[in-house]
């Protein structure tokens, strides 16, 4: 049987920065070549305007994440944060209502971070029960929609030293005590790599939780082709070869402009046709 090739959509929260616009990255992204976008919060921009750049230009918006609570005060996320279960339902309707606007069938449900002062120790076992009751509530709410949840594992080593979930098995054993169908891992390559490496294996070991993954070269988060730890040639040929068939999302910081940093993946492209 024939490989299938590789789907990928850019992430318009780090990719087309060079637009202020959303909207006008939509249409950048479409002109580059994708075919899809991910946004990470889109809720600044009405989303009847999302709505009409996606259908204008033909570029479907598969992933958002709910909203990260007041960022201000140090939040990002709070699905898993004791004590805020009431703002983490109405972060995930409003996250519900531009999915549905926009018929983006991921939402990415932001764990948050272990509250300014406490130990991570201590505060593990609550912040875990939190964070699955609260996972079972968006599971049965996201169901009915046809929406699949999303957790994704955060580095503490460089990105947020307080972020809660923090490597894929932890992941793993979240999703076990949920116990819902449509609650999937999000794969980000450049968290995992910093902070349990073996990536071979642990795609392999959790593969059937994965409904989604993102790129980025290690460490200096930058396009697949600049210099790092990671081969992306094998790790497409390994994603190909296993089948892979949900979306890879472009999050990464383009080395020079956007446009400039799409050489890797025009080449991915053409050997693709």
């Amino acid at each position: 049987m024939p490989r299938l090739p590789l789907q990928f959509c850019a992430n318009i929260s780090w990719m087309f920065t060079e637009l202020p616009e959303l909207t006008q990255r939509i249409y950048a992204a479409a002109s580059a070549g994708f075919r899809a976008v991910e946004a990470a919060w889109p809720y600044d921009t009405p989303a009847e305007h999302l709505h009409r750049a996606s259908r204008d230009s033909g570029v479907r918006v598969v992933l958002i994440n709910t909203p990260p609570g007041d960022v201000k005060a140090g939040d990002l996320g709070l699905a898993a944060v004791p004590g805020r279960e009431a703002e983490f339902r109405q972060g995930l309707h409003l996250a519900l209502e531009y999915a549905n606007a926009l018929d983006c069938k991921r939402i990415h449900l932001m764990a948050g971070r272990v509250p300014a002062g406490c130990d991570r120790a201590h505060v593990a076992s609550e912040m875990e029960s939190t964070f699955v009751l609260n996972l079972k509530y968006a599971a049965d709410l996201l169901l009915k929609e046809g929406v699949t949840g999303l957790i994704e594992p955060i580095n503490t080593r460089i990105t947020d030293p307080r972020y809660f979930l923090d490597s894929p098995h932890h992941a793993a054993g979240i999703i076990e005590k949920v116990g819902k169908p449509n609650i999937k891992l999000q794969m980000d390559v450049f968290h995992w790599q910093i902070m349990d490496g073996n990536l071979t294996q642990n795609l392999k070991k959790y593969f059937p939780l994965i409904g989604h993954i993102q790129i980025a070269q290690v460490p200096e988060r930058n396009e697949p082709g600049t210099a790092g730890e990671l081969n992306y040639q094998y790790l497409f040929n390994t994603l190909e070869t296993m089948g892979y068939s949900e979306y890879i999302g472009c999050e990464y910081k383009p080395l020079r402009s956007t446009n400039e940093s799409l050489g890797w993946l025009r080449d991915y492209w053409t050997a693709s046709k």
